[in-house]
Parts: structure tokens; C-alpha cells; sequence
């Protein structure tokens, strides 16, 4: 058996991806930021940044091990073990097959999409949510949502010789999801309907303006989710190969026509293409192309992105419609998006552009993908909506979730944090800051 070496240039492709995928979550801090008002723009940011440090713990503590071990050769979890990755220095990545990248490099990369999930739920709960509260519900939901999904999907086993252990649930069954459609954005979708319900409507929904208070913050935070995407999709590959360079371009094509899908919907509904929208589309085509990056071949990428725009942009209004106070649009961009994004390789899925894909309906592979795919999301939603929805309601009954309505109307930051984004005490008449 030949021995595995270390390829310099797919372990130097993957360093770059992994810092790439960190700087998503400050640029999601920017997005959220900016959509909300003045008075909750550091909490919304601060929510993203604590889970920075909770997950990040946490994984090397044991997440790691329960999300991608496979000694305990389980399709619903990995090792519950203590040990973290002290031992695994001189590893190499062993997922399905052995990756000539240190197993510790592969870890930190994974370690970026188990951080970026629970702060993706922040959005639905925007101005409400007690701090602390906030930071144990990322504690126990990552141990119990995020950690066994990923698991379940992203888990392909150890492969020795002939023998593979430990293959995810998800992953055994077929399920293609190349980078966290169903683990990432449908598991932050269903996680971020369950907490709106269990947290309920803000003060003055739907009759107090409650616009965002920065657009140039959201294209910024927007900016920063698209530029940190690549990493997030194409790093996937695992390799500097032909598959990261198809991925990094359906990214991009996806996205640029989600952009312009969810602007069409704008100009034909409100007659205006607005800022906002433009950003939004940006992130529903970013959410759809993510778990078909590399599947489908670039056209079909386009097609997926215009109709995630377009998806997307009807499905935010639905929660007035339900009177469900989804704050900055958890549900209707990253559940709807994902979804689609899923059920869409198993219509423009092609070997053609990858020899390890199947076909879809649209190439003559029948429905069989599309069944898995359906399979994977209905999983996927249905676990996170329903163990998130006894996490949100267990806080609640024991340290309680939501602040209090008078901390509520004078403005979180000031509540949670004694700290307000924008200083004004030192405007005066004549004056400047």
C-alpha cells in the first residue's frame, strides 16, 4: 500500500479556505447588524462573536470527535469522547478515504461551519434574547443538534483497506450535499423557526418601524458572507483540484443570479430594486448553490441561483402572513434556500461534471436522488425543529430566554452590554462628535 504524503499546495488551499469561513461570521455580525435598529446593533453582532468562543471550545473539547469519529462505527454519532485532538497531530484526514492534509487542518475547517450555524439562528430572534441565555442555548443545541447532523451528512466513514466504519446516516443513504445545505442552512432554518415561536413576537411588530438601521453595513456583512463563500464551497473539495475551481464558479454565477432573481421580484412587486434586496438575494443564492456546488454544471447553477431569488423574495413575506416575527429572515432565506438548493441536485445533478455525483431527473437518473435528497431535508428539519424546540422552551421555564419588555423597548445593547453603537452625547449645536 503506497504511503500517503503531504501535499503542500491542497494543505495551503485548505489554511486559506479555513480563514475564509471564519471571516463569514463577522460578516454575518455586519448583515444582521445593520438589519437591525440602533439599539440592538451590538447585541446582534456580540451573539455571533460569542459563538465564536463557545463553539470553538467546545470542538476541541469533544465535537470533533462526536460529529466525525468513527470508532464507535455509529450512524448517528461519532466518539463520545473527552480526549480532544491532542493525539491526532501527525494524522492525516481520514473521511471516506485518506486526504493528504493533517487531520488538524481538516478539523479547524470544519470547525468554521459547526461555528457559523448556531449564530445563523440569531437572526430569528433579533432584540429579544438575553445574552447568557443565548450563550447556553449555543452550548447545549451544538451538542445536541449540531454536532450528530453533521455526523450524519458530512461522516463518511474511516476507510481501511476494503473496511469503512462509521458512516453518517445521511451520507450511507446517498444523501449529495457537498457543503452544508442540509447541515448548515436547513438545520439554522428549522433551529431559527422553533426559537421565533418559543421567544414570540417583539414589542411593536408589525407597528413600530423596525427597518434596518445601516444598509451599508448589510451590503458590507453581505460582501464579506459572498467573499468568505468561496472557502466555505470550494474548500470542500479537500484539494486544489478541478472540483474547487467548478465549485468556486458555480458559486459565484449562483449568486449573482440569485441577486438579480430576488431584484426582479422587487421591481415587479414594489416597482424599486432596493439595496437590501440585493443583498438578501446575494445570501439565498450563497445558501442554494451550497449543496449542489459540485454537482451541477454552471448553467444549471444559474437557473438554481435565479430561482432562490425568486423563492426567497415571496417566501419573507409569508411570516406576516403567519405572524411569525422571524426577525431578520432565518426561515425565509436560509430554510426555503436550503431546501431548494438540496431538492435541486436531484434535478440537475450530472456524473458529467463529476464522477462521484449521480444523475437527476433532468439527465435521466429518475427520481431516485431526488428521494434522497427529500429524505435528507425532511430529516434534518424535522430533528433540529424538534429538539431546538425543547431546548428554546427548557431555557425559557428555567433561566428564562427573553428579556424583560421594559429592557426590551429601551434598547438591548444598553441592557445586556451597558454599551450603545453610536455615541451622540457629544453632538451639539454648531458642533461634531
Amino acid at each position: 500500500m503506497t504511503e500517503t504524503v503531504l501535499n503542500s499546495g491542497d494543505t495551503a488551499w485548505m489554511l486559506a479556505s479555513t480563514a475564509l469561513v471564519l471571516l463569514m461570521t463577522p460578516g454575518l455580525a455586519f448583515f444582521y447588524g445593520g438589519m437591525v435598529r440602533t439599539k440592538s446593533v451590538l447585541n446582534m453582532m456580540m451573539m455571533s462573536f460569542i459563538t465564536i468562543g463557545i463553539v470553538s471550545i467546545l470542538w476541541v473539547i469533544y465535537g470533533f470527535e462526536l460529529a466525525f469519529g468513527y470508532k464507535a462505527n455509529s450512524p448517528w454519532y461519532g466518539n463520545i469522547s473527552f480526549s480532544g485532538l491532542g493525539t491526532m497531530v501527525n494524522d492525516f484526514t481520514n473521511n471516506g478515504g485518506i486526504y493528504p492534509i493533517p487531520v488538524l487542518v481538516f478539523a479547524a475547517f470544519q470547525l468554521m461551519f459547526a461555528i457559523i450555524t448556531p449564530a445563523l439562528i440569531s437572526g430569528s430572534i433579533a432584540d429579544r434574547a438575553k445574552f447568557v441565555s443565548w450563550g447556553v442555548f449555543v452550548a447545549i443545541w451544538s451538542t445536541l443538534v449540531y454536532f450528530p447532523i453533521a455526523h450524519w451528512v458530512f461522516a463518511f466513514g474511516n476507510k481501511v483497506g476494503d473496511t469503512l466504519t462509521g458512516t453518517g446516516f445521511l451520507a450511507g443513504k446517498g444523501l449529495q450535499d457537498f457543503a452544508g445545505g442540509t447541515a448548515v442552512h436547513i438545520n439554522a432554518g428549522a433551529a431559527g423557526l422553533a426559537l421565533a415561536i418559543v421567544l414570540g413576537r417583539r414589542i411593536g411588530w408589525r407597528k413600530e418601524s423596525m427597518r434596518p438601521h445601516s444598509l451599508p453595513l448589510v451590503l458590507l456583512g453581505s460582501g464579506l458572507l459572498w467573499f468568505g463563500w468561496f472557502g466555505f464551497n470550494a474548500g470542500s473539495a479537500l484539494a486544489a483540484n478541478g472540483i474547487a475551481g467548478l465549485v468556486l464558479l458555480n458559486t459565484q454565477v449562483a449568486t449573482a443570479g440569485a441577486v438579480l432573481g430576488w431584484l426582479l421580484v422587487e421591481r415587479v412587486r414594489i416597482g424599486n430594486a432596493t439595496s437590501l434586496g440585493a443583498a438578501s438575494g446575494a445570501v439565498s443564492g450563497l445558501v442554494a448553490i451550497t449543496p449542489a456546488c459540485a454537482f451541477v454544471s454552471p448553467w444549471a447553477a444559474i437557473v438554481i441561483g435565479v430561482c432562490a431569488g425568486i423563492f426567497c423574495a415571496l417566501a419573507v413575506s409569508l411570516k406576516y402572513r403567519f405572524g411569525l416575527d422571524d426577525s431578520l429572515d432565518v426561515v425565509g432565506v436560509h430554510l426555503v434556500a436550503g431546501v431548494w438548493g438540496s431538492l435541486a441536485i436531484g434535478l440537475f445533478g450530472t456524473q458529467a461534471v463529476n464522477s462521484i455525483g449521480l444523475d437527476g431527473l433532468f439527465y435521466g437518473g429518475g427520481s431516485d436522488l431526488l428521494i434522497k435528497q427529500a429524505l435528507g431535508v425532511g430529516m434534518v428539519a424535522i430533528y433540529s425543529f424538534v429538539v431546538t424546540l425543547i431546548i428554546g422552551f427548557a431555557i425559557e421555564k428555567t433561566i428564562g430566554f427573553r428579556i424583560k419588555s421594559n429592557e426590551e423597548v429601551e434598547g438591548i445593547d444598553l441592557n445586556e452590554h451597558a454599551e450603545t453603537a453610536y455615541e451622540m452625547s457629544g453632538l451639539t449645536r454648531g458642533g461634531s462628535f
